[in-house]
């Protein structure tokens, strides 16, 4: 017989969920059985696949010992990728993380070693906050992602709850979220928002923008303000009033005036030697919750932003 300490990050999650994280060698229809026949106890008592766990609560099992076997050594995929991180804001519950170009922020499908958030757990394995070991059910995550050839914002929760709100958040747009961009060109507006339609061809990774509503077309709105011009370039501001896959370079390329360095969406316009990347940045982030946020409320209204961008400082163009 072995006990489980439910913990704050292994709370306000169903049982079956917790177990099968848990143990990730047991079959589920065993776990089923165990649960059932009452082999695993929450509180002393028979319980439920569907009962919720909360912080305190105590689990009883008489399960084969295989289960709860750990590996001889500490073998932790995520201590192969760099432990350093760009840190924008750090508190107990989130980090905010200035992502530069070039670094993917999961693991792809041909696979990488180093990914944003295998840094981030290495990073808080260091300084002692995150233990595989007694973390069974949870891992830090990230609460948004950006592409691998633009840098940016990503936010990362260290516990379980943080995970929740901020992804509930997200999803109700109560976090805004703002964009420079290079584009070639001017548009003929200093400052516009433009409505219009987009299709995702999922072979290619590719949208298309229409100016009318078409058939699995999805609202597109962006919002744009130019900053300054060089006589061939435009720095802009951008704010997604709608999220949608590659919205601002295919939006910008729509009008006639993509992203330097997009070689997706302006293919046909040549960049500087020196523009690796597109010219696209997440660079700051404000917390307008409309609504609770339990534990983060206390981020109401506060804004943060990134030191510097590769291709721009203090509003000016630097190509």
């Amino acid at each position: 017989m072995r006990t489980i300490d439910i913990k704050k990050n292994d709370a306000n999650q169903r049982l079956d969920k917790f177990l099968s994280k848990r143990f990730k060698t047991m079959p589920k229809s065993l776990m089923y059985k165990y649960i059932r026949t009452k082999y695993i106890k929450l509180n002393g008592k028979k319980c439920d696949i569907k009962d919720m766990l909360k912080e305190g609560d105590v689990l009883t099992l008489y399960i084969k010992d295989e289960f709860f076997e750990e590996s001889e050594q500490e073998n932790y995929e995520f201590l192969k990728a760099p432990d350093k991180l760009d840190i924008v804001y750090e508190d107990e519950n989130i980090i905010l993380i200035d992502k530069k170009p070039g670094i993917i922020v999961h693991q792809d499908k041909s696979y990488h070693f180093d990914s944003l958030v295998a840094r981030v757990q290495h990073y808080l394995y260091n300084k002692g906050e995150y233990n595989p070991k007694e973390e069974k059910a949870f891992a830090p995550a990230l609460a948004n992602r950006i592409d691998r050839n633009t840098g940016g914002i990503v936010i990362a929760a260290k516990n379980a709850e943080s995970l929740r709100v901020l992804n509930a958040k997200i999803k109700t747009r109560e976090l805004e979220k703002y964009y420079l961009c290079l584009l070639h060109g001017k548009p003929k507006k200093d400052c516009d928002i433009l409505h219009d339609y987009l299709i995702k061809n999922e072979a290619k990774n590719k949208v298309k923008v229409f100016s009318k509503q078409v058939d699995g077309s999805k609202e597109i709105i962006t919002k744009y303000e130019i900053l300054d011009f060089n006589g061939k370039y435009s720095l802009a501001e951008v704010e997604l009033l709608t999220g949608r896959t590659h919205q601002i370079r295919a939006h910008m390329a729509y009008i006639g005036h993509p992203l330097v360095g997009d070689t997706k969406y302006g293919k046909n316009r040549k960049a500087p030697d020196n523009i690796k990347y597109q010219a696209l940045y997440s660079y700051k982030l404000k917390f307008s919750f409309d609504t609770d946020a339990g534990i983060l409320n206390y981020l109401n209204g506060k804004e943060f932003s990134v030191k510097e961008v590769w291709f721009a400082k203090n509003k000016h163009i630097s190509i």
